[in-house]
């Protein structure tokens, strides 16, 4: 099992939440708020909220790979970390309802972070 697993998932899940922010904010109030924000000012808003991300992205994967884990370790994780970000966003900030398929979906891909860590 990897070390520095305290450290690698902290610094994985807060950057995505700035990712899922940086993707998903302009989203927020409908389709007509959505297409109401200018396309030129999302995608700039987006990218520098996406820089904050990267900083904390590329120094997790160091870290990560520095102590063991493997770039697949490193990126389910992140993935699964992603869906569980994702999930809590969807809900609380644009006010959807989470469904048995978000939850089979979310459980296939923490079957993908079990294999990737058996017996390694």
């Amino acid at each position: 099992m990897p070390t520095q697993i305290a450290p690698t998932v902290l610094l994985l899940a807060i950057s995505n939440i700035f990712m899922t922010t940086a993707w998903y904010w302009h989203l927020k109030g409908g389709t007509e708020a959505a297409a109401a924000r200018p396309i030129f000012w999302v995608i700039a808003i987006s990218w520098a909220i996406a820089l904050v991300e990267y900083c904390f992205a590329v120094p997790a994967n160091r870290i990560g790979f520095a102590h063991g884990w493997s770039p697949g370790q490193l990126k389910i994780v992140q993935e699964a970390l992603a869906l569980t970000v994702f999930g809590v966003f969807m809900v609380v900030v644009l006010g959807e309802a989470l469904n048995w398929r978000h939850l089979a979906a979310f459980t296939c891909i923490m079957a993908g972070v079990g294999f990737l860590f058996v017996g390694k």
